[in-house]
């Protein structure tokens, strides 16, 4: 029974490394300029296959855009955790829409 135990909480040990792992990748600052090199060169190769003029300079503004996106979804999540999850978690059990 105690042997049961301790590996049900050592498994459950590796699952909270794992998540924070994964919470620590979503959140990383290299994911998001990771993201936006790739999106920079894939833009770059659409434009020029399409014929876009100057797709060096015309790839920067889808990279902008996402930039733009990640920045103000991080103030939107800290939003709405601080006033809507936090009113859900003390009112009820569903969640807001």
């Amino acid at each position: 029974m105690l042997q049961e135990i301790q590996s049900e909480i050592e498994a459950v040990k590796a699952r909270n490394k794992k998540v924070e792992a994964d919470k620590a990748w979503e959140t990383s600052r290299f994911r998001v300029f990771a993201l936006a090199l790739l999106t920079y060169a894939m833009m770059i190769l659409l434009m020029g296959v399409i014929g876009i003029d100057r797709p060096y300079l015309s790839a920067l503004v889808p990279t902008a855009g996402f930039l733009l996106s990640t920045l103000s979804l991080r103030l939107i999540k800290k939003f709405w955790i601080s006033k809507l999850y936090k009113t859900w978690v003390s009112s009820s059990n569903r969640l807001p829409s």
